[in-house]
């Protein structure tokens, strides 16, 4: 069977008077990404937004994916890259592959509906959910080019690791229920958080925000995934606030879950909370 390839976009928002700087990096991610084999990148620019490019990642395999997001090089050249933009992942792109890459970029299926947003609203979390969400996990495309969709193959085991060392930390002297939590942000860092707990129990928070608020107010906007572990039989997973936070910062991200010992299941967090509310109610 032939290997499928693997299609990754990534929203990037460049920092403004920082675009030459960008465009130079991105030259030098691109010829890397070619000459070591691991497939090619293209840069679309939103015709509407001088700062807003969209990095189409098209990998040869699933394990070319792995390969090269674990490449010191790469790392090295997106860790520079990363000062000069937020980057928002995009999961579900196979209406863009299906009318040609070349000739498409995100921003048109939102203007055929009317660009919502505005420039006074941020770009963050994933596309502020302007428009249908066509991010529902991944799926794949039929004919000549048969395309997994999605970020490159998940390694959990280190994020994981990450919420169970913060639920160690947990102020839970009510419930003695400990909970960690573990945020990936999109260039890689790790934010951690734990659940805190009050005497007025309406102001306990759960360690999902925690790590979240933690994150933002370290400037991050841009998050992948996030672990949740707790000592429980059965998965614990974000009670309705935490989706909703989730939501709103982070858009679809992927949700692990663990208890002490193994990964209990994964999801999407579009599946945990699936009628959200967010800004489309409020513009």
């Amino acid at each position: 069977m032939a290997e499928q390839s693997v299609v990754s976009v990534v929203a990037l928002e460049v920092s403004d008077g920082k675009e030459s700087e960008f465009l130079t990096l991105t030259g030098q991610l691109q010829g890397l990404v070619r000459r070591k084999g691991y497939g090619t990148n293209q840069l679309l620019r939103d015709g509407g937004h001088r700062l807003r490019y969209y990095d189409i990642r098209i990998w040869r395999s699933a394990a070319a994916a792995a390969e090269a997001e674990s490449d010191g090089e790469i790392q090295h050249l997106r860790r520079d890259l990363a000062k000069y933009l937020h980057s928002t992942p995009l999961v579900d792109v196979a209406w863009a592959v299906e009318v040609g890459l070349a000739a498409a970029g995100p921003w048109q299926e939102r203007r055929a509906e009317g660009d919502r947003r505005s420039q006074n609203i941020p770009f963050f979390g994933s596309d502020r959910r302007t428009s249908p969400d066509r991010r529902v996990g991944p799926r794949r495309v039929d004919g000549p080019l048969s395309l997994t969709l999605g970020d490159s193959p998940a390694r959990p085991s280190g994020l994981v690791e990450a919420a169970r060392a913060a639920r160690e930390l947990a102020h839970a002297s009510f419930s003695d229920f400990k909970v960690g939590a573990a945020l990936e942000t999109a260039d890689g860092r790790i934010i951690t958080g734990c659940n805190i707990e009050n005497s007025t129990y309406g102001l306990t928070m759960c360690a999902e925000r925690v790590a979240l608020f933690k994150a933002v107010s370290e400037g991050h906007r841009s998050f992948t995934r996030i672990a949740i572990a707790a000592d429980t039989q059965q998965p614990t997973s974000p009670c309705g606030a935490c989706r909703q936070v989730l939501w709103e910062f982070a858009g679809n991200l992927e949700v692990i879950l663990a208890d002490l010992r193994e990964v209990t299941t994964r999801h999407q967090l579009k599946e945990l909370l699936p009628h959200p509310f967010d800004a489309r109610f409020i513009e």
